[in-house]
């Protein structure tokens, strides 16, 4: 069996890949700007925060917990209070930030992992919770980077970094988390443990695991990916505010289960997580290329398609899954 699973893995991973191919070969095909290097690389910088926010959901996926839905409060608290902070200087700031993420990583994670609430219901509270206390703290006025000041430059200036004067800080950030998790979740004992909670609770909890553990480092590692996104969007969009990383928690899963990754937990890799935010990637610019006489694909018409593909994969998956016999329902 576990054979069996490691190759259902593999060809999961690899389809992913077959279709961002697939996806490849049409852009080309629609139109002559899609091969250029700006537009690869505006694509995938489109997506390279969505991409660091899935990777991080990966875990929580892995350990079957589905998803952290307080992932939009996450991101737009991060990017508030890295702005607030910077009077103390920049990297008091982006201390912050991510001192948010790893707080509320740590509330969701002794609340789902060691008093076992239902992690949907608690995260969508999370996301209520968070949502108030920026309405009342902040009353609903937005905060902005101070530019008169070092620190407000240099985080004004933070999305736009470019590493050995070519590569886009979040692209680049990306890779190294991608290849982080990817070494985390296949390689460590952590990533180990993990899986075992994943593929089942009681077994992992019989054989040792310190179950409620793993999973708050799952929500934990979650909340502080989500916290980086949202202060790269807050310095990107150049305001710190409610509305910062919305949609992000529907994005991040869709592209998590395109990717491969089941619902179901211990099943899945962040390589086919990556294989999945590239595909959103290139649906997306494909779709801004088509043009049918007066017809272009807006965003109302890309919401709906990137639902019907991810009621279609989930819908696939699910049918593999019993048809393989991986299915533990």
């Amino acid at each position: 069996m576990k054979g069996k699973e490691r190759l259902h893995g593999i060809l999961n991973t690899l389809g992913v890949y077959v279709l961002v191919l697939a996806l490849f070969a049409v852009g080309c095909l629609l139109s002559q700007e899609f091969f250029t290097e700006k537009n690869l690389l505006n694509t995938l910088g489109a997506v390279a925060l969505l991409g660091i926010v899935a990777v991080g959901v990966a875990f929580v996926t892995y350990s079957q917990h589905y998803l952290d839905l307080s992932i939009p409060g996450i991101m737009a608290l991060s990017g508030i209070i890295a702005v607030s902070a910077l009077p103390y200087g920049f990297m008091a700031s982006l201390t912050a930030g991510i001192a948010v993420g790893v707080t509320i990583g740590l509330v969701n994670g002794l609340v789902v992992g060691y008093l076992r609430l239902n992690p949907i219901i608690w995260t969508l509270a999370m996301m209520s919770v968070l949502s108030g206390v920026i309405r009342k703290v902040y009353a609903g006025r937005q905060v902005y980077p101070d530019e008169a000041t070092a620190a407000g430059r240099a985080f004004l200036d933070l999305y736009h970094t470019e590493i050995f004067g070519w590569l886009p800080l979040p692209i680049a950030l990306l890779a190294f988390i991608a290849a982080a998790g990817t070494v985390i979740m296949w390689k460590s004992g952590f990533g180990a443990r993990l899986k075992l909670t994943g593929s089942s609770y009681e077994v992992a909890r019989m054989t040792g695991v310190h179950v409620p553990r793993t999973v708050m480092t799952a929500f934990v590692i979650c909340s502080v990916s989500s916290s980086i996104a949202g202060i790269l969007l807050t310095s990107f969009n150049r305001v710190g505010a409610q509305y910062i990383g919305k949609g992000y928690d529907f994005d991040a899963i869709t592209a998590v289960v395109i990717g491969g990754m089941t619902l179901t937990g211990g099943r899945g890799s962040v390589p086919g997580v990556v294989g999945g935010v590239i595909v959103i990637a290139l649906l997306n610019n494909i779709m801004s290329l088509v043009k049918i006489g007066d017809f272009t694909i807006g965003s109302f018409e890309k919401t709906i398609i990137q639902g019907a593909i991810f009621i279609l994969v989930v819908g696939i998956n699910s049918y593999v899954q019993r048809t393989s016999g991986l299915d533990d329902a």
